[in-house]
This record gives C-alpha cells, sequence and structure tokens, in this order.
C-alpha cells in the first residue's frame, strides 16, 4: 500500500508505472484523502496515463506546474530507426518498436532524394508532371482511365461518396465496421449530404448479398436513393483480410443488376495485391472506383489516389478543390510515391511474414489468443483473455515502457502492424517483451490496468485507428 507521505518530497528522477500513477490519485479520492502536492506532481506527471486535463481535475496542478508538464511531454522524442530512444516513463530502449500503424514510417535516404530531385509545377493549373506521372501509373496498374492525387485516405474516399452521389439526399451502403463509417466523422452526411446505410459485416469483411439487395431502397418518395456500395479491401476491422476477388464480382454484378456504383477503401490494397499475387487490374475489376493509400504499407510520407472512370474523377477533381484538396507544387509528395511503388510494393510480403511470426509467437503466450486463421497480411489482432495478470490497457502502457508499442483496438482487443521499419529481431524483440511483462505482471500478482471508469483520455496513448 503505496503511503502519500512517501511522495511527499520532490524526485525529478522518479518514474512511476502509469497504471500505478492512475490507482494512487484513485486511491487517494476514494479514501477522502487531500491530492498529492504539487511538488509531488513531478513524479506523475512523467506517466502518459493521465491527459492533461484529466491530470488538472484529479491532482489540481497549479498551472505552472502544468505547463512543465506539457514542455517536458513535448520534448520526449521517439525513434523508428537504429540508435537508443527514450520511452515516456523515462526508459532508455536500444530502440523503439513501433506497431501502431503502417502510417509511423519515415522515407529513406533514396525516397528524401527523389523528392528532392522532383520536376514540379502548379498542380491545380495541370503543371505538375510528376503527379500527372503517379495519377496515370497508378490509374493504368487499376486498369482505370484516370486517377486523381488527394492529400489524405479520408478525402479520397469522401470525394468518392460524393462523386458517386452528386444530387443530395442520395444513400449509399456499407458496412457497420466499415472505415468510412466508423472513422471518417461521416464525414458523406457531414458536407456531401449523402446518407449511410449499414448492414452488418461478415467475420472476413464481407456484405451478405441478401443483406446488400435488402438495403436498397424502394422507388418511394419516402426514401433516400440508393446509389452506391462501398467495400474495404484489405479489412481494417476484420484483421487486414483480403476480400476474395470472387465475391467482389459478385457485388459488381449485383450492383450492375441495380443499376448503382460500387466503390472500394483499398487503403491497403496493396497488401491484397501482395498476399493474393494479384494484379491490380485484377482487384479493380468492376469496381467503379478505388481510393488507394501510399502512407502505409508503402512508406510514403503523405498521399493517396482515387482511380475511376474520366466522369467520376472530372467531378472528383471539383470535389478536391472545393474541400480544400488542390495544392500547388505537389510533385514533391508525387515523387515518393512513385518511389515507393517501385521499391517497396514487392516487399509487403516480408510484413506478412512477419505479422504472421507475431501470431505465432503471441498464440504461444498465457492469457492471450490469436485467431491465425485471420492473419493474411500485415495487421495482427489478439484478445486478451480474463486469464491474463493484467487487461489490454495496462499490457499497452507496460509494453510501451519498455520500448514496443501498438494499439488496445477494442476492449480487449490489441492490434500490432508490421512495416517497413521492422526486422526479424524486431519480432523477437516485440515476443520477448510481451512475455516478460505478462510474467512480472505474473509475479506481482496484481493487475496494473487503469481502474474502472478510466476516461479514454487517460489512456496511455491516443487511439488512432488507422
Amino acid at each position: 500500500t503505496a503511503r502519500r507521505d512517501e511522495f511527499s518530497k520532490p524526485r525529478a528522477s522518479s518514474v512511476l508505472n502509469h497504471g500505478v500513477a492512475q490507482h494512487l490519485t484513485w486511491s487517494f479520492r476514494t479514501r477522502g484523502l487531500p491530492p498529492p502536492r504539487t511538488d509531488c506532481c513531478c513524479v506523475l506527471t512523467n506517466s502518459p496515463a493521465l491527459g492533461f486535463s484529466g491530470m488538472r481535475r484529479a491532482l489540481r496542478l497549479h498551472p505552472v506546474t502544468l505547463g512543465r508538464a506539457r514542455a517536458a511531454r513535448t520534448q520526449r522524442q521517439y525513434s523508428t530507426g537504429r540508435g537508443a530512444a527514450v520511452t515516456d516513463a523515462g526508459r532508455t530502449v536500444d530502440r523503439m518498436i513501433d506497431l501502431r500503424s503502417d502510417t509511423v514510417t519515415k522515407p529513406c535516404a533514396g525516397m528524401r532524394a527523389a523528392m528532392a530531385s522532383a520536376e514540379v509545377g502548379d498542380d491545380v493549373f495541370g503543371d505538375d508532371m510528376t503527379v500527372k506521372q503517379l495519377e496515370s501509373a497508378v490509374a493504368e496498374r487499376f486498369g482505370k482511365r484516370a486517377a486523381v492525387f488527394t492529400p489524405t485516405g479520408t478525402m479520397a474516399n469522401l470525394i468518392a461518396v460524393m462523386a458517386h452521389t452528386w444530387e443530395r439526399g442520395s444513400e449509399y451502403i456499407l458496412g457497420d465496421k466499415a472505415h468510412i463509417f466508423l472513422y471518417e466523422q461521416g464525414g458523406g452526411s457531414q458536407l456531401g449530404g449523402a446518407h449511410p446505410r449499414t448492414v452488418p459485416t461478415c467475420a472476413d469483411g464481407t456484405l451478405p448479398l441478401d443483406l446488400l439487395a435488402a438495403a436498397v431502397r424502394d422507388d418511394d418518395q419516402h426514401y433516400p436513393i440508393t446509389k452506391l456500395i462501398c467495400l474495404e479491401n484489405t479489412h481494417n476491422k476484420c484483421g487486414g483480410l483480403a476480400l476474395p476477388r470472387s465475391y467482389v464480382r459478385s457485388v459488381s454484378d449485383f450492383k450492375n443488376s441495380r443499376g448503382l456504383a460500387l466503390h472500394v477503401d483499398g487503403a491497403r490494397v496493396w497488401n491484397a495485391m501482395v498476399a493474393q499475387k494479384a494484379d491490380g487490374s485484377e482487384l479493380g475489376e468492376g469496381v467503379d472506383s478505388i481510393a488507394v493509400c501510399l502512407s502505409k504499407g508503402l512508406g510514403a510520407p503523405a498521399g493517396s489516389l482515387l482511380v475511376g472512370s474520366v466522369e467520376i474523377i472530372a467531378r472528383a477533381r471539383r470535389l478536391r478543390k472545393a474541400l480544400g484538396g488542390g495544392m500547388r507544387q505537389t510533385g514533391v509528395l508525387a515523387a515518393a510515391g512513385l518511389y515507393a511503388l517501385t521499391h517497396n510494393l514487392e516487399r509487403l510480403s516480408e510484413d506478412h511474414e512477419h505479422a504472421r511470426a507475431l501470431g505465432e509467437g503471441l498464440a504461444g503466450l498465457s492469457g492471450l489468443h490469436v485467431n491465425m486463421d485471420g492473419i493474411q497480411t500485415n495487421l495482427v489482432f489478439f484478445n486478451v483473455t480474463p486469464a491474463a495478470p493484467l487487461d489490454a490497457a495496462a499490457l499497452v502502457g507496460a509494453c510501451a515502457e519498455r520500448g514496443v508499442r501498438f494499439l488496445q483496438f477494442d476492449g480487449s482487443l490489441c492490434r500490432m502492424a508490421t512495416h517497413l521499419h521492422h526486422r526479424e529481431a524486431d519480432v523477437r524483440r516485440t515476443l520477448e517483451v510481451v512475455r516478460q511483462v505478462l510474467e512480472d505482471a505474473d509475479a506481482d500478482d496484481h493487475s496494473l490496468g487503469a481502474p474502472a471508469g478510466t476516461h479514454p483520455d487517460q489512456l496511455p496513448f491516443p487511439v488512432a485507428f488507422v
């Protein structure tokens, strides 16, 4: 049992595990004790577990102390390259292994050189030859006639929805686990005046054809008009599974029979191509538009493209301009995309191998459950079961303190994403860290998790489901 007077003197070098810090604060409050003195808050503020708003409420931090803590937190450095890194808990590790997402990669020297030497022009005027080269290359790769470069995948998906539901009051059908539905602010309705209608998503990321048929509206003045079906390939919430090509063809046949359009959120479609050993044209067959991302597995710093017919892309360019996505000398980013397509596409198979090795190793640890059949590409999902000595939030936080970062996705579900910065040694180190954390927690015979009712901004790291 921690006593308050043990923390009454400032000790700048003291660092508490984030779970312990939360339990101390919670313990003080529930026992009616006054909050810790301001001079001891330097200990607690080293923990990322308490958001600054949460710390102010829970610990009544003096504004000066709060400012110092904020500055200290801002100065923390994380490294995805070689060399030492410092965790949020102040621990020095050989290097930070970041498995939160494949969006955390940094451009290599070759990519930076390509960006620096790129031929550029004003893309809004159509003068940027590097952008044109990228758009043409990606459109051709997927068997489409046109493409448009966008700053983000969210914008590419939003533009696609708006282009296909050109008349306000139209409706688009998508899965209840779709990234477009869950994590893109409902932009289709918020900005495009289009109404989303969801159907249950199967475990493999597909949407049952009978449910799609039932979701298409009748021609009735009370209803919006169904215009579009959206699929996701690979499917993030379904473990990074690639959609079967036969299924996509069946949805394409269905939408043709009903006069609808079909859009694919292909943020990780490159992973699907490699996993299925398929050409882009095979994955684009029967699809009216695809949004593809350059800044996930391909490792570019930014950018996505929407590919489709000439008519849809013409609409998309107008929409991109209205949404603020018309940039000028964009060739510096397009050059990164061209470099990535040349050097980083085929190597995605390495990420898939690393993901498989991670899954096999995690499956062998007590208290964790992994569905190995669900690991096809670079995403690894696993559950922290009740048999584990700590909960998912505590596991994520404790591993981060030892130099391995990944996400608590939903409740007991965690996610690791492999990418081009990872090597076999990183897989081994990750498994060793997770094993050590579980064994240490089991030896302590108590959970380091946050108390019940912990607010999301008190979790160890902000959660972004990308």
